[in-house]
């Protein structure tokens, strides 16, 4: 994790930031797919929790020839009116370290019941009483709105980003540039 790329969403008055960077990141999100690349991290620089926001810059962090192959690909086509992107550089020295994760809520009790009922046979009732309607978890982290390449399936992706550390974790970043065990330079 060497390089990086930023990409400033510029305001619009027609398209709220989080609508402009979902638009963006779905299209990283093709790319990463159609490629499998495993090697490019995607990171926020704008990430708060309260209010939960992500910032008006998507960061692209992973090995410069990496960088330059994503970018030689014309994967930024319809973003270019909406999106100043810098020049590749090189991540400072001295760049802490967070991990940047997808986090999933239990939201649906329905579906619950449902695993309840094949994994343990029970019934309708025996599952309502074990997972009621109130259980349902919300999350109250920032989120993409973004469709899946291999489903096509829209939902919430909900990112969590984690404590600072000196220590750096290496590992693959999946199909929306994040890791479950990975770090990246924060900065």
């Amino acid at each position: 994790m060497h390089d990086y790329i930023d990409i400033h969403l510029r305001p619009d008055p027609e398209f709220p930031p989080h609508q402009l960077m979902a638009a963006l990141f779905a299209k990283l999100h093709r790319w990463l797919a159609q490629t499998q690349s495993t090697r490019i991290a995607a990171s926020f620089p704008g990430y708060q929790e309260a209010p939960a926001a992500l910032g008006s810059t998507l960061r692209l962090i992973g090995p410069g020839p990496e960088l330059k192959r994503l970018m030689e690909y014309d994967w930024l086509q319809g973003m270019r009116d909406h999106a100043d992107v810098q020049p590749q550089a090189a991540v400072p020295a001295g760049a802490g370290q967070r991990s940047l994760r997808r986090v999933q809520a239990k939201s649906s009790p329905e579906r619950l019941r449902r695993r309840q009922m094949r994994r343990h046979q029970l019934t309708g009732e025996q599952a309502l009483a074990r997972v009621p309607d109130n259980c349902a978890e919300t999350l109250k982290l920032p989120f993409l709105t973004v469709a899946s390449a291999s489903t096509g399936q829209r939902f919430q992706l909900f990112v969590r980003l984690g404590p600072p550390t000196d220590t750096t974790q290496t590992g693959d970043f999946n199909s929306y540039g994040l890791s479950s065990t990975a770090t990246v330079p924060w900065f």
